[in-house]
């Protein structure tokens, strides 16, 4: 299973209503990440907005495709767009940034 981490950036003035937000993600959600292939899914929120995320798929194409045609992703992603910046026309499941790893302990 291959991994991967991403980063987007979320508005400052609204860092606290995003965190709480996720604290209350809802079951039909939870659920359909886990019926698309996401596994071992996590976020961490720096102070200055900076968001990271890390899951593990199969293919995370394929995932994000299966989670695209999800009705609760349109609702969650529809009220999630507002949280971030620098995302243009993207919703944030389209817009983030994956990152290189460069390195992993258990790796090659």
């Amino acid at each position: 299973m291959a991994r991967y981490c991403f980063c987007l950036q979320v508005k400052p003035e609204r860092m606290a209503e995003y965190a709480e937000r996720h604290r209350a993600v809802w079951p039909e959600m939870r659920q359909a990440l886990t019926d698309t292939g996401w596994r071992n899914y996590s976020l961490f929120l720096r102070d200055d907005g900076l968001l990271i995320g890390y899951v593990e798929a199969d293919d995370l194409a394929a995932a994000q495709a299966a989670m695209a045609r999800t009705e609760v992703n349109a609702r969650w992603q529809a009220e999630m767009a507002e949280f971030f910046t620098g995302l243009e026309e993207r919703g944030p499941d389209e817009g983030f940034q994956l990152l290189t790893e460069v390195f992993h302990l258990e790796g090659k």
